[in-house]
């Protein structure tokens, strides 16, 4: 990798090996009062979180499309922050087209393992999205998933293997370095009522776990003055203080926390949804071509919530006791 590279791609990712810190970073380190919650634990910086040569080149081998997001995501901080490093067994939670996979495929490397888990099968059924066809071809996932996933990957890759909440295998239990919840809480969250799903994933996440083991969570973070019934995984928005009682009440410690993937800006009303911001934009469809009023309109949503830019999440990595 080239010293142009390295410091382009540090610069983008507000990696903290380059030293130094940005205006981005420093705003995003300081969390917003009505947010923060009681527990007594060590708020970690962005700056104050070596990330690796190894992690670094990882980081540096992803296409563009991956690296576009490397400002709003900060992979190589959060990583560094959840303890990550070669040669672990990961499972990541709704690994879905992989944009984390892929980073921890190449980190990983040959000695490691990444675990795609789902959600359990049961769970999708609560979608009103889902078809009869797309529920009969989850109960295919685990393989379709690897099988999709050979793409990812090179000669230095993790090995690969998935599952679904509901199957995941004993003989993974006990065995995992880490499970990472990216993005990945508010609909089991949502239908926890109905099966159970978000403390179910919580104790399967206990079991896999070798003693000491990590649970990473970046979780878009709803309000703590917001209604519980708003921030219940339905608009994609939970409390920091429901996930960190959910994780504990599993039987974890919250040992750190973070505001490396904070955002100021994203200061939503009980009428907004996390999904009117970027990437989604679902509030900014397309207007008729005829409809010049509404294509302004649009423009105009659309270039404000740009500006906001993706959603202030929480950042929290918890330990097995």
């Amino acid at each position: 990798m080239t010293s142009k590279l390295l410091l382009t791609l540090c610069a983008a990712a507000v990696l903290s090996a380059c030293g130094g810190k940005s205006d981005e970073t420093k705003t995003a380190d300081a969390p917003a009062a009505e947010t923060m919650t009681p527990k007594a634990v060590p708020t970690v910086t962005a700056a104050s979180v070596k990330v690796s040569d190894a992690l670094l080149s990882a980081l540096s081998a992803q296409d563009e499309k991956i690296k576009s997001r490397y400002q709003s995501r900060h992979p190589g901080n959060t990583l560094a922050f959840f303890e990550i490093e070669p040669g672990m067994t990961v499972a990541e939670a709704l690994p879905g087209g992989g944009w984390y996979s892929k980073i921890l495929l190449d980190y990983l490397g040959t000695d490691g393992e990444v675990i795609g888990i789902d959600y359990p099968i049961a769970m999708w059924s609560n979608f009103s999205f889902m078809t009869e066809a797309s529920l009969k071809a989850k109960e295919t996932w685990a393989e379709d998933w690897v099988a999709g996933a050979q793409d990812w990957r090179t000669d230095n890759s993790a090995n690969l293997s998935a599952a679904t909440f509901s199957t995941v295998p004993t003989s993974t239990h006990g065995q995992v370095d880490a499970v990472l919840f990216i993005r990945a809480l508010h609909n089991m969250a949502r239908f926890e009522g109905n099966g159970g799903y978000l403390t179910g994933a919580a104790q399967t996440s206990y079991d896999m776990l070798k003693p000491s083991g990590i649970v990473g969570v970046v979780q878009h973070r709803a309000p703590e003055a917001h209604s519980d019934e708003w921030a219940s995984g339905n608009n994609g928005y939970l409390k920091e203080s429901y996930v960190i009682k959910t994780f504990e009440d599993a039987g974890f410690t919250l040992v750190a926390r973070s505001e490396m993937n904070s955002n100021s800006l994203d200061r939503p009303t009980e009428e907004d949804i996390v999904w009117r911001l970027p990437p989604s934009l679902a509030t900014t469809g397309p207007a008729k071509d005829d409809d010049a009023e509404m294509i302004a309109k649009k423009a105009d949503m659309r270039a404000r919530l740009q500006a906001i830019g993706e959603s202030d999440r929480m950042t929290l990595k918890f330990r097995k006791n």
